[in-house]
Parts: structure tokens; C-alpha cells; sequence
């Protein structure tokens, strides 16, 4: 079900009848005489109206709250984060759509974003930004490359309590010092790569366990969702190299800061989790 279009649906109703209300049913109800009260669908409409108005202007162009559902940004986003993201940062957009109606930002490099997944825009996905149109990126022995430029890196632990199969690196990405995973058996390498125009690269923090730019499009090219052929590669079987992009189109916001940890509908909420994203 789509949140935003109920949302935007019921806003609409109540306020139409709200508004016919205001303009004409009070009217005909003060020339009443005895019972002048209104009937319980205005009545309803008369006490939702305000609220969900309220909630459709800030969910839809100031924040909106969204939870974690999976791994892929471990360690700097758990399983069970609720997290808020600042719609407006990367452009005011209209609900339902997503058509943007005022341009303000463009993401940077390292900034985490929200956006809707391209292969199936009913999904909102959560990953770090890796590269922005124009930048040439690489991923060489799980190291990143910006423009030419190494991505400072500094291995904190190896095989920590918290994952003890995983390498545990501070990274300095453009503007995040950040932490993120590497497993250390596994290595996919990419080469050299442009990102193209209106397009955005994307990983997740927890790099080797990460549906992202490097995975959603293997075995598929269709230049409408972004999925786009790397002129010159081929893989291992002779296939040509195809990259996941995310289109501007699809971005929802900034993932901004966690206010809340709450894994599991039985457990108790964290508040002590707020803090920065980074």
C-alpha cells in the first residue's frame, strides 16, 4: 500500500468536505431550528482535516520518518533504526510522484540518500553516495577511487565482537567520516567508471552484503531504470558490465539522524540511539 497516497487521498476528502462545510452547510444549519449539529462524516472530516493537512506538509516537504529494514548499511545504520530524512534538501517534491517543483541541493559524494529503487519504485532504499554525474569511480582490492583520488581509509579492527567475520575501516568520503565492513574473502572489482549525467552511484556501508549500483542490474540493461552497459568491459563470462545508476528522478532525500532504535514490536524503544548521520 502506498502511504503517501492514502495519505494524500484522505487529506483531499476530509478537506473537500471541510471546505463545503465552511462555504454552505453551516449556512442551512444556523437556519435550523432545534438540532444544528453537523452530521459524524462532517463532524469527522471537520477534526481530521487540520491533522492530516499538518502531516501530508511535513511528511511530504520538510521530514519524514522511515525504519531500517535491513543490514546493508551496517555499522553506520542497524537493523531496527528509525531514521529521519530531510525531504527538501535535494529538492521540494510533490507527493505521490515525486516530481520535483523547486530545485535546491544535488547530493554530494558521501551523503547517505534515500531514493526510490529503480527496478521497482514502490520501494524506498537507503545507501551512501558514492559518485555524482560526472565523477569517475573505481573499486580495486575494496578500495574506492573518486576522480583519480584514493578514499582515505584506516582499518580500526579486524573481526570485531559486534561482526566477527568482517573487517571494520574509518573512511573519509567526501563530506562523511564514516565506518563501513568489508568481508575480506570476497572482492568485486569494478573499473574505471563515469558516472553518467543525472545519474547517481550508490553502495551501502556494509560493502560486501549490499544490494546496490554494483548488483541490481546484473544480467539485465534497460537504460529507463538505469541499468546501463560499461563501454569496453566484459565480466568473467564474456557478458558485457552493466551498473546500477540511481535516476534523479527517484531521489527522496537525506538521511539525516536516527531518533530511535526499536528492533522488534515486543521489545522496548531506544532513545538513547539519537544521533548524526554521518
Amino acid at each position: 500500500m502506498d502511504f503517501a497516497l492514502v495519505l494524500v487521498l484522505a487529506t483531499f476528502f476530509t478537506g473537500a468536505i471541510w471546505l463545503l462545510d465552511k462555504l454552505f452547510l453551516q449556512k442551512k444549519r444556523k437556519k435550523r431550528l432545534g438540532d444544528n449539529k453537523p452530521g459524524l462524516l462532517v463532524e469527522y472530516s471537520n477534526s481530521f482535516f487540520p491533522v492530516l493537512a499538518l502531516v501530508l506538509v511535513l511528511r511530504s516537504f520538510l521530514f519524514e520518518p522511515f525504519q531500517i529494514p535491513s543490514g546493508s548499511m551496517l555499522p553506520t545504520l542497524k537493523v531496527g533504526d528509525f531514521i529521519l530524512v530531510n525531504k527538501y534538501t535535494y529538492g521540494v517534491r510533490l507527493p505521490v510522484t515525486n516530481t520535483q517543483i523547486l530545485e535546491v541541493n544535488e547530493p554530494q559524494v558521501g551523503e547517505v540518500a534515500v531514493f526510490r529503487y529503480p527496478l521497482d519504485e514502490r520501494l524506498n532504499y537507503i545507501k551512501r553516495v558514492i559518485g555524482t554525474p560526472g565523477d569517475v569511480i573505481s573499486y580495486r582490492e575494496k578500495a574506492l577511487t573518486v576522480n583519480g583520488e584514493p578514499i582515505a581509509r584506516e582499518l580500526i579492527d579486524k573481526y570485531p565482537t559486534e561482526a566477527p567475520s568482517e573487517w571494520l575501516w574509518r573512511e573519509q568520503l567526501g563530506v562523511a567520516d564514516h565506518q563501513v565492513y568489508n568481508y575480506p574473502p570476497r572482492v568485486f572489482d569494478f573499473p574505471d567508471i563515469e558516472v553518467p549525467e543525472g545519474y547517481y552511484f550508490v553502495m551501502g556501508d556494509n560493502r560486501d552484503h549490499s544490494n546496490d549500483s554494483r548488483f541490481w542490474c546484473q544480467g539485465q540493461v534497460n537504460e529507463g531504470v538505469g541499468c546501463l552497459v560499461i563501454p569496453g568491459y566484459v565480466n568473467e563470462r564474456g557478458a558485457p558490465l552493466v551498473m546500477g545508476f540511481v535516476p534523479e528522478e527517484t531521489l527522496v532525500g537525506k538521511a539525516v539522524a536516527v531518533w530511535m532504535h526499536w528492533p522488534e514490536l515486543f521489545s522496548l524503544p531506544d532513545f538513547t540511539a539519537i544521533r548524526r548521520i554521518e
